[in-house]
């Protein structure tokens, strides 16, 4: 064959597949992946031969003239055109879209298969080095004594401290939930710190250059190329400006993204894993965490969000402690510039200063959290210093939590009602901070509560205890900390640490339920009380002049026996989407169930005239096979939908 009438006869049957496949893709009325349409039609095309041969041979090569030979093919056409829905709706049953990836998706997540199978081995080697072996294959020992866990933690610990940043910040996290985890894991996770070997001032330098455009000596006046500090993110140098005001420049270190986002993967996997396999996993709700934990972990890397978190915390005010100001036009995604804060580790406070210091950072987090709304997230000592002037200041914006009006609210009315010891308030207030499960007994709940705040809120205060306690009630009653309030705990937790440190034997819970009286004592200011009432009498006042002729045309209304209801059904355009789309699954089913009927009872019909000499069929059987056609594509088009999955976000 010559090449240009191959080239024709190859154009034509590309031009065949496509119109076969772009017809049962029309007739199912779903839309599918190119490849896939693309193997229905050519494998309906490869078939169509087969089909059409017999019937061309009974009329002698051609159809021949007469409405009836080009009905039967129009029957066979449409056959060949059933053969790519069949193939369509059996792929989208047994194959769905997205269980096989394409061949671009294919390469790319072989790249990233071969690269976790990579920091696998090198995790899976840490955690062998330090004897977690047995663990990670199920077989570890049950540790009942002490002693046992302590040295399990410490394994632990020394594994994720060797596992690099984002496992040395997970297990930061992880000492803040004492409702997960046992106290000797807590304790020793806490140790953890993120202080590594600087990076060198050769690779530091061009991340620099690079996000400001320009030689390090010619944007700052000076500049001190020995770090100040370094940690597994990023690490701090000092700098004045040409203004000559001295700075911080937090520059974070070379190809560090990567990491995390290959170690964060893997973090999710595992907890889809562990969350689809173990009823623990389910119950914590892994997937989530893990989630809210790699979202947290992408703040850190942007400085610009922590740059927007600097400035908002200042705005809120400190109080008796200071907040450095951010360099706004000279902060990157990868560079901070910010205001230097005079001072020392907070170590070196003195005995006699120190429940004074304990007191102000304490007032402090607590009116971020209850009065602003925006609070420091990690108050660990390292990230707190004593300034000059013996005040505090606040350092490391890159984890901030944020409350709403109403959830700052709901924790204002529980931190009250404990000052109380009113355990019907602390339940209300509770639930209205956490979503409320609709089996919940909350009169055991309120009871639980009663009993904790007996235990804790009296002589010989325990306040490790008390937030201990405090999670396994929420724990026991099913009840899910959204992430936003465990923010709260987990900086509430990490405050009690430092507190302690800053201030040995220094009553948290006192000196809290001390400030919710100061708290009630502004809230119930004459000053106070008197913008509130005016507040909502504007706001009550057009519904109250309203009201009265309300009342009257109802009353009216109903004297006159004119009184109704009017309900629009329906209203919801999403209701009414599916309404309609669930009428229209049953008429096609009802249409495809009358039309096989009916084929298969003219097809049970005896006589009639024939088509065609050349063919012996009747008329009533031509009929029949066509309704049987068109009882089979109505029933795919149903099945297809039956058999797809709901995509993201579709109802």
């Amino acid at each position: 064959m010559d090449f240009p009438v191959a080239l024709v006869v190859a154009a034509g049957a590309l031009f065949m597949i496509i119109v076969l496949a772009s017809a049962a893709r029309r007739l199912l009325g779903v839309r599918f992946g190119m490849v896939r349409t693309f193997l229905a039609g050519l494998l309906a095309f490869s078939l169509a031969g087969p089909f059409l041969s017999p019937v061309l041979n009974a009329f002698g090569g051609t159809p021949g003239d007469g409405i009836g030979p080009m009905w039967v093919m129009l029957l066979v056409v449409m056959c060949v055109v059933l053969i790519p829905m069949v193939i369509l709706v059996l792929a989208e049953a047994l194959v769905p879209p997205g269980s096989i990836p394409g061949p671009v998706e294919f390469l790319r997540s072989l790249r990233g298969r071969i690269s976790r199978a990579r920091r696998y081995s090198q995790i899976t080697r840490i955690a062998v080095r330090h004897g977690l072996g047995p663990y990670l294959r199920g077989r570890g020992e049950r540790l009942d004594d002490r002693s046992g866990k302590m040295r399990l933690a410490r394994s632990l610990r020394e594994a994720l401290d060797d596992g690099g940043v984002t496992f040395v910040k997970l297990g930061q996290v992880l000492s803040t939930r004492r409702d997960l985890l046992p106290p000797e894991f807590v304790d020793e996770l806490g140790r953890l710190q993120d202080q590594v070997a600087p990076a060198p001032w050769e690779q530091i330098e061009p991340v620099l250059s690079a996000e400001l455009g320009g030689p390090v000596d010619k944007v700052f006046a000076e500049f001190d190329s020995e770090p100040l500090a370094a940690a597994s993110i990023a690490q701090a140098y000092t700098a004045r400006l040409h203004t000559g005001e001295s700075v911080v420049v937090k520059v974070q270190r070379p190809a560090i993204g990567r990491v995390v986002a290959k170690d964060l993967d893997i973090v999710r996997r595992l907890a889809l894993t562990l969350e689809s396999r173990t009823r623990w996993g389910r119950s914590l709700g892994m997937r989530d965490l893990a989630e809210g934990f790699a979202v947290a972990i992408a703040e850190e890397l942007d400085f610009r969000i922590e740059a927007a978190n600097m400035a908002a915390v200042a705005a809120s005010g400190g109080g008796s402690v200071t907040y450095p100001a951010p360099v706004s036009a000279m902060c990157t995604d990868r560079v901070l510039v910010m205001q230097r804060l005079s001072g020392r580790p907070l170590a070196a406070a003195g005995r006699e200063q120190g429940p004074e210091l304990a007191r102000d950072l304490l007032d402090c987090l607590l009116r971020q959290i209850l009065v602003e709304g925006v609070f420091h997230a990690d108050p660990h000592p390292g990230n707190i210093m004593l300034l000059d002037d013996g005040t505090l200041g606040l350092l490391d914006f890159g984890s901030v939590g944020r409350l709403d009006s109403s959830v700052r609210s709901a924790l204002q009315r529980f931190l009250l009602a404990m000052n109380r010891q009113d355990p019907l308030g602390v339940t209300d207030a509770l639930l209205e901070v956490v979503p409320r499960p609709e089996d919940i007994d909350g009169a055991a709940l309120e009871r639980a509560l009663g009993q904790f705040m007996a235990r804790h809120l009296g002589p010989g205060l325990d306040s490790v205890a008390m937030f201990t306690d405090l999670f396994k009630i929420v724990s026991e009653y099913g009840l899910s900390i959204p992430p936003e309030v465990a923010a709260v705990f987990r900086a509430l937790a990490t405050l009690e640490g430092t507190l302690v440190r800053l201030s040995p034997g220094f009553n948290l819970i006192g000196e809290a339920r001390a400030f919710a009286g100061r708290y009630l004592a502004e809230q119930l200011d004459a000053a106070s009380v008197k913008e509130n009432l005016t507040q909502e009498v504007v706001a009550l006042l057009p519904m109250l002049r309203r009201l009265p002729r309300r009342v009257e045309r109802i009353a009216s209304a109903a004297e006159h026996g004119r009184l109704a209801m009017n309900i629009r059904w329906l209203a919801d355009e999403r209701d009414r989407r599916y309404v309609t789309g669930l009428l229209h699954q049953v008429l096609l089913t009802v249409l495809g169930a009358t039309a096989g009927l009916m084929g298969v009872i003219l097809l049970g019909i005896d006589g009639g005239p024939l088509v065609n000499a050349k063919l012996p069929m009747s008329l009533y059987e031509l009929i029949g096979y066509n309704l049987l056609v068109v009882s089979a594509i109505l029933v795919l088009r149903v099945l297809v939908v039956i058999f797809r999955r709901p995509r993201e976000g579709e109802q």
